[in-house]
């Protein structure tokens, strides 16, 4: 049982080939973390998601000693042609971006001074920059559309027992270029372990962003993402979130409109069951006139499963003409499920098209019941419609060989029910 959990700032003495200023950084997050320790209820962006408690009650031990990460054989998906990054263990290893002009990519390890300066109130970010050693910084120069989809595999080893991982990565696409990317997480550890990522993304004027997340199977892991991404005018950025259920993961994004004439479409389908804890934190802010934002949240539950939206718009006064939706829905295929929404608008300008809505429920029998009139088992119905109600995110992924593949995924899901 882990209680009081603390660092000693000799820990980052061992972090090699670090400058003054980076280490008195460090310091000072560690510091930070030490006060606070892991978040708990009493936080309000924490207060469905009591990770101090959580830790508590699944872990007998923390190790923040580094693991070995070494270039592994990867089972990369044949589904679609695509470029390819590997992270292991947090870790960049390789690249291959063979479909690509190379000139036109940037790609290298990531730097640590590069975000000095930078200050959260969040102790898992605090962490995270105390800590983090490695990375990828990857950066688009201007003009240049990736022909290919660039599929980041996340590779977690059977050596992870009770570790804490903690990565750093950032991507910049530059003035009128255009990267599509899927995350895929891939857990071959048994055992518990937590993974502790900060990620930067910068979107310069009239860039497009296009990003999958997607797990390959449950996970015994403990994931959490602080994502910063700072949108420029004209750009355009859409993430997809079919997680696969882990025992804990909370995605916490932050989206700064910076410019006018930004479009920022969040679609999230998710199937949990068996204690899986699903949180999907988000942060909206439109700073400049004629801007959109667009988040739907769908949510299966079956067993204790738990899922959690919250999300946040932020108008300031000068960002008239803006126009921001939010949604949540949940079915309920359990008693013991549990499904929270908490979504809040702060508006500060009078010409806006602000709204937002969350439903939760069981199943409609009457539909149920009409399958069942047609020759399928209630089994079999209830699979047909979780599955039509998740799908209306998935439709929306217009690349076919990408959208099937997807599919599959879900299904299985669904299969194991």
């Amino acid at each position: 049982m882990v209680e009081n959990f603390k660092i000693n700032s000799s820990e980052i003495d061992n972090i090699k080939k670090i400058s003054k200023q980076d280490r008195d950084y460090r310091i000072k997050n560690l510091n930070l973390f030490n006060q606070k320790g892991f978040p708990n209820k009493k936080d309000e962006d924490w207060k469905f998601s009591d990770l101090r408690e959580i830790i508590r009650n699944n872990f007998e031990n923390l190790d923040i000693k580094k693991v070995n990460s070494k270039e592994k054989k990867v089972n990369f998906i044949k589904n679609f042609d695509h470029n390819y990054l590997i992270n292991v263990n947090g870790d960049f290893i390789s690249s291959n971006f063979k479909f690509e002009e190379n000139k036109k990519i940037k790609i290298k390890n990531f730097c640590n001074e590069s975000f000095i300066g930078e200050s959260k109130n969040n102790p898992l970010i605090n962490l995270n920059h105390a800590l983090s050693e490695n990375g990828y910084d990857l950066h688009v120069e201007d003009n240049y559309k990736f022909k290919k989809v660039l599929v980041v595999y996340n590779l977690y080893t059977k050596e992870l027992n009770e570790n804490i991982l903690n990565s750093r990565n950032r991507i910049n696409i530059g003035k009128n270029s255009e990267l599509h990317i899927i995350d895929f997480i891939v857990n071959e550890s048994k055992f518990k372990f937590i993974n502790n990522i900060y990620e930067n993304i910068i979107l310069e004027k009239n860039a497009v962003y296009k990003n999958i997340y997607i797990q390959n199977a449950k996970s015994e892991g403990y994931f959490h993402k602080f994502s910063t991404n700072k949108l420029a005018s004209s750009s355009k950025y859409s993430s997809f979130i079919f997680p696969s259920g882990s025992k804990f993961n909370k995605l916490d994004l932050e989206f700064n409109l910076e410019g006018t004439d930004i479009e920022c479409n969040i679609q999230s389908a998710s199937f949990l069951s068996e204690s899986d804890h699903q949180e999907i934190k988000t942060r909206m802010n439109h700073l400049a006139p004629n801007c959109k934002s667009y988040q739907k949240v769908k949510n299966v539950l079956s067993s204790d499963g738990k899922g959690i939206y919250q999300g946040k718009v932020y108008v300031k006064d000068n960002a008239q003409k803006t126009n921001a939706y939010q949604l949540s829905k949940a079915l309920l295929l359990s008693d013991k499920s549990e499904f929270d929404s908490k979504p809040e608008l702060e508006i500060y300008a009078d010409d806006v098209k602000c709204s937002h809505g969350a439903t939760s429920g069981s199943l409609d029998e009457d539909s149920v019941h009409y399958l069942m009139t047609r020759g399928l088992s209630r089994k079999e119905s209830v699979k047909l419609l979780v599955n039509g109600f998740l799908n209306e995110i998935v439709d929306l992924i217009k690349n076919n060989s990408i959208k099937k593949f997807i599919q599959s995924k879900i299904e299985s899901q669904i299969h194991g029910y």
